[in-house]
């Protein structure tokens, strides 16, 4: 037979392709040639009736396949409160399937390509297969359902199916289908994908600030994420929770479980289907009905948990919560070796909703003026003008976070010299002409500078940010690699910082405000 797919290209490639090799390719010949890929603007939903599925669908629009004898569906299939994407094999003379030209598109088709249009029922056995089975009927949900029962009978927590695997590494415990493992730390991660597992993991390699545990939901049919948020409240591996989530299916019990777990510990969550299309991309990847965002959005302010924008905002909030002390105030300094730097950070950090650059007091401009050259700025950022002799930076530091004014540093400027000192190593002339003696100390001093900040932050309680973006150019430079050695994240630019930032104040503004601090 001539089949038509309609799917979107990542549908395609997820879900038709799998299923038109191996097995069922001797049910239907199907070739690139005449297997219209092509499709946009595909959404579908299927419900149950009596005998089988109805399709229903709007301006379904291809490019090629007019003359298929049978149409290959991805729909949606409606399950109670989530959507299962499901692949259907529709005949071409199916009652209810309409095929039209739009007028509508004939500026992006020129030559008629057709627009199909379903309302129409097909019977169980035109289903190909989807993530979940869903043709196997009440029989796929039986599975489910005894696999869970002899899990309870046994004593064994069940997590999925459907998932990707958990992580323990205080225990070596790797039973996961994917790379990578991660270095041992604090983060607990949950997540519906387990995808974002895998990123959040490869951060922690990337960052080293490490995981403790790390679980995928998969379908979540004993154990959901607010579940893991509770247990990682009382873990004492675990100093942070880190999840993300893309529908919520019982608002009540998560918000329970999210209040319960953010009242103990931090609770960083990314949240998918925040719009429009990503909530139909949701309901066809966990099968997920979309909860309101604002709804979420206030769910979270509520309970005192932070929603981050994206994965680098999350994973660097939940590193920041696991290696950082909490600001007790909003008032910020900046240090800086370069003048733009420390522009563009009193930017972000004015822009921000909620915190503040600190004035520089009169008694702290004196201090520095016994240590810095007089063309240093006099203000916050304090500049250092490039006057820094070998003890200026950690000088400048303990003047700096330990002023009663400041409740946490930015420090930037980190790497600068062993940067300038990999120059030199690369160069034609090294060894030789006392480049050697100048390399080595250059990259002891930016290695020291990095160690100074962390001793300061632990000394006096105060979080101190250090951000460059030889962590991502260069993470080998001795700078950045002094900070990870430390255990903390080196934040790729200020403006990470500065979001990191205003993550560890609002946690602690919440927690003061209801005497919990």
């Amino acid at each position: 037979y001539n089949v038509l797919a309609l799917g979107t290209p990542d549908q395609i490639e997820t879900y038709l392709k799998p299923t038109l090799a191996g097995e069922r390719a001797d049910a239907y010949a199907v070739t690139e040639r005449n297997a219209g890929s092509d499709a946009a603007g595909i959404e579908a939903r299927a419900e149950r009736v009596d005998g089988g599925f109805r399709i229903t669908g709007e301006k379904w629009f291809v490019t090629s396949g007019d003359h298929a004898d049978y149409l290959i569906v991805m729909a949606n299939v409606v399950d109670g409160e989530r959507l299962l994407p499901t692949l259907f094999l529709v005949d071409r003379d199916t009652p209810g399937l309409e095929i039209i030209e739009d007028p509508a598109f004939t500026h992006v088709f020129p030559d008629g390509h057709p627009t199909y249009r379903l309302d129409c029922v097909v019977p169980e056995s035109a289903v190909l297969g989807g993530p979940e089975q869903v043709g196997a009927g009440d029989a796929g949900r039986a599975d489910e359902a005894e696999l869970v029962a002899l899990c309870d009978e046994l004593g064994i927590l069940l997590a999925g199916p459907n998932g990707q695997g958990v992580v323990s590494t205080s225990v070596g415990l790797c039973a996961q289908i994917v790379a990578p493992y991660p270095p041992s730390g604090s983060i607990g991660v949950a997540s519906q994908s387990g995808n974002f597992v895998s990123s959040f993991m490869n951060w922690s390699c990337a960052t080293g600030v490490g995981i403790s545990r790390a679980v995928s939901a998969g379908n979540a049919a004993a154990v959901g994420v607010g579940d893991y948020l509770r247990y990682y409240a009382d873990d004492p591996e675990t100093s942070v929770a880190l999840a993300y989530v893309e529908g919520i299916t019982d608002g009540p019990r998560f918000h329970a479980d999210l209040a319960a777990a953010a009242a103990r510990k931090p609770v960083v969550l990314m949240k998918g289907g925040a719009t429009a299309g990503g909530a139909r991309a949701a309901a066809s990847h966990t099968g997920s009905l979309a909860t309101d965002d604002r709804t979420f959005d206030g769910l979270c302010r509520q309970v005192g948990a932070v929603r981050a924008a994206s994965v680098e905002d999350a994973f660097e909030a939940a590193a920041s919560f696991a290696t950082q002390p909490l600001p007790k105030g909003n008032r910020v300094m900046v240090l800086t070796t370069a003048g733009g730097w420390g522009v563009v950070t009193a930017d972000a950090i004015t822009r921000h909703p909620d915190l503040e650059l600190a004035p520089l007091a009169d008694d702290l401009a004196a201090a520095l003026d016994e240590l810095l050259p007089p063309r240093w700025s006099r203000n916050n950022p304090v500049d250092l003008a490039g006057g820094e002799t070998r003890d200026t930076v950690p000088q400048v530091l303990e003047l700096v976070a330990n002023h009663p004014d400041v409740d946490a540093v930015i420090h930037l400027g980190v790497g600068i010299q062993a940067n300038q000192a990999r120059l030199m190593r690369e160069g034609r002339f090294y060894p030789d002409h006392g480049l050697e003696r100048i390399v080595d100390f250059h990259e002891r001093q930016d290695a020291r500078y990095a160690r100074a900040a962390h001793d300061v932050s632990v000394a006096t309680g105060k979080p101190v940010l250090v951000a460059t973006e030889l962590a991502v150019a260069f993470p080998d430079n001795a700078g950045p690699a002094a900070v990870r050695g430390g255990g903390r994240l080196c934040y790729p630019s200020a403006d990470r910082a500065v979001a990191a930032l205003g993550h560890l104040w609002r946690r602690s503004r919440y927690l003061q405000r209801r005497g919990l601090a």
